[in-house]
């Protein structure tokens, strides 16, 4: 044995007597008042969602989503999630050998969440399948998956939105959304038609104008073919690169028109679509989105000439709702993560879950996280039903996923950082998870159009289409007397909207989500949630921050609504 290898074994900790006598000098490092880690736990024991399933007509995959709730909670999936965020996507421009290639590698985990998610139909999927509830299903799925992973929602949810954006062109849909709506995952950039199942991106804003896509400059030159057009541009957020086909929008003769661009053509050359850089986000780590160049680059007109946002705009509306999903899910994932500490850990004398101010705490973020529940499963279930032909449910979803939009994913950000807190010191450190919840939340209000964006939308859609209006008040009036709070809520929503100024739009578009979410609960949840909401949301019983619910709220009943065993 050499002198190192002695060393090693007087004092690597094994056969060592610390001052007290016990062995390996571990009386300094008992573990004690620390919870044990969440996993495996039940992603989908959550009493709202799987009201909401049943009520907008997707009962019949209660059990998948309960499963899939399993798997999302489980320690294997919980470990997926954390190996693709600490192993980050990784952008080869060239092979060995100086051919411009432009791929992007994932960690194997990254692949596992992807594999699943397109297999359990968080995809494109709903869009094959004719049973009612098929889109609250798909919704249901991912506020339970969202427990794992939110960059690979990302890919996923473009997918899903590319369906309806594609069939504008029924030659196109007829050739590719039998691939995008399959459930089946097949990495690596090859002729689409030879794959089992395609995953779609979208590319739409430029450096100089971000949101304000009228400004692209990414010319498109029409060919000798009819349909088929080269691009030149730069386009600054395109997410995500490893996709096999991706809508953009560009300026054809005609005006700003929207194109499908494969990255492998029909004869299996790589289209130019030079990936410039990844960029380095706050949050969204796992998923890579990145500044392609198009150079040269083949083309099909999708929809006519001119008419590029007309086109991609139902594509949006999709993409908003899977963000408004994405924030309930780290809402609601991190309330589970705040509860389960607070429940095995203590301080002063008493368990905190037992400690009134904690408790405050945990039952305002509960509420939080129902209300977002509720409305997200209810504009499922617009759009599910839109998608069937009902005009009114059309109408509802104009308005109310603009303004769930604005407002869900503006509370994210606030809510995961209390969340984090009630973990004290523990949740400020990677190992948590916390953290990067937190860096995630910003992401859901900026992406898809940011606040300001969909408060303006609201205001369209208010002045192009007074049925929009109608709808809405027509959902706010079935919970008419239920609450003479919420009933005089409304009455001011009706006086706000006869202002309709641009500088009052956030005011207004809180009110109406606000609103919203009160004529929901009032229906459909428990007196002890309903009441607290509209006495606080609505009525104005409530401070700046959350845990700052009125005395008389009923915080034990609300806890242990959204926290089983907590109550």
């Amino acid at each position: 044995m050499t002198p190192a290898d002695e060393r090693h074994q007087s004092f690597g900790g094994h056969g060592v007597e610390g001052a007290d006598g016990r062995g390996g000098g571990s009386a300094t490092h008992d573990v004690t008042n620390q919870p044990a880690p969440l996993a495996p736990y039940d992603a989908s024991d959550d009493a709202a969602l799987l009201e909401g399933l049943r009520r907008e007509g997707a009962g019949w995959a209660e059990e998948d989503v309960r499963r899939l709730g399993r798997l999302a909670g489980g320690a294997q999936a919980q470990e997926w999630s954390d190996r693709a965020n600490r192993h980050e996507p990784e952008l080869r421009t060239h092979d060995r050998y100086g051919n411009r290639i432009d791929e992007v590698d994932f960690h194997p985990s990254w692949h596992h969440l992807m594999r699943t998610a397109v297999a359990e139909g968080l995809a494109a999927a709903p869009w094959a399948d004719d049973r009612p509830g098929a889109h609250v299903a798909r919704t249901a799925g991912g506020l339970v998956w969202g427990h794992t992973d939110a960059g690979h929602g990302c890919p996923t949810s473009m997918t899903y939105a590319a369906v309806p954006a594609l069939r504008r062109q029924p030659e196109l849909a007829e050739a590719y959304e039998p691939l995008l709506t399959s459930r089946e995952y097949e990495p690596g950039l090859r002729v689409p038609a030879g794959k089992r199942g395609l995953l779609a991106g979208m590319g739409m804003t430029e450096k100089q104008g971000g949101s304000d896509v009228r400004t692209n400059t990414t010319s498109a030159t029409p060919t000798a073919e009819a349909g088929l057009y080269t691009l030149r541009g730069h386009k600054w957020f395109t997410s995500a690169p490893m996709c096999d086909l991706f809508l953009v929008l560009a300026q054809a003769p005609g005006g700003l028109s929207c194109f499908l661009v494969p990255r492998v053509l029909p004869d299996g050359t790589r289209n130019t679509f030079r990936i410039q850089r990844l960029k380095d986000k706050l949050g969204n780590r796992s998923n890579a989105s990145c500044e392609p160049e198009f150079d040269g680059t083949v083309a099909w007109l999708v929809g006519p000439q001119g008419q590029g946002v007309k086109t991609i705009i139902e594509m949006v509306n999709c993409t908003r709702l899977d963000c408004v999903t994405m924030s309930a899910a780290l809402m609601r994932k991190t309330l589970v993560e705040a509860g389960h500490h607070a429940r095995h850990r203590s301080a002063f004398g008493a368990r905190l879950v037992d400690q009134p101010l904690m408790r405050n705490v945990l039952a305002d973020l509960a509420l939080e996280s129902e209300a977002a529940t509720v409305l997200t499963l209810r504009l499922a279930g617009a759009a599910d039903r839109a998608v069937r032909g009902d005009a009114g449910e059309a109408a509802f979803r104009r308005i109310a996923t603009a303004v769930g939009k604005y407002w869900v994913t503006k509370r994210g950000p606030a809510f995961t950082a209390e969340a984090l807190e009630c973990l004290g010191g523990n949740g400020y450190v990677e190992e948590s998870g916390m953290p990067r919840h937190y860096r995630e939340a910003p992401l859901l209000s900026i992406w898809e159009g940011s606040g300001n964006v969909n408060a303006l939308d609201v205001l369209r859609a208010l002045g192009r289409d007074p049925a929009t209006a109608q709808a809405l008040f027509d959902e706010l009036t079935l919970a008419r007397g239920a609450d003479a709070r919420l009933d005089a809520a409304v009455v001011r929503l009706k006086d706000q909207l006869a202002e309709g100024s641009q500088a009052s739009a956030r005011r207004l578009v809180e009110r109406m989500a606000l609103t919203l979410q009160g004529s929901l609960l009032v229906r459909h949840a428990p007196s002890a949630v309903a009441d607290a909401f509209c006495a606080t949301r609505l009525g104005g019983d409530w401070g700046h921050a959350f845990g700052t619910l009125p005395a008389a709220a009923g915080l034990d009943a609300i806890v242990e609504r959204a926290l089983p065993g907590a109550g």
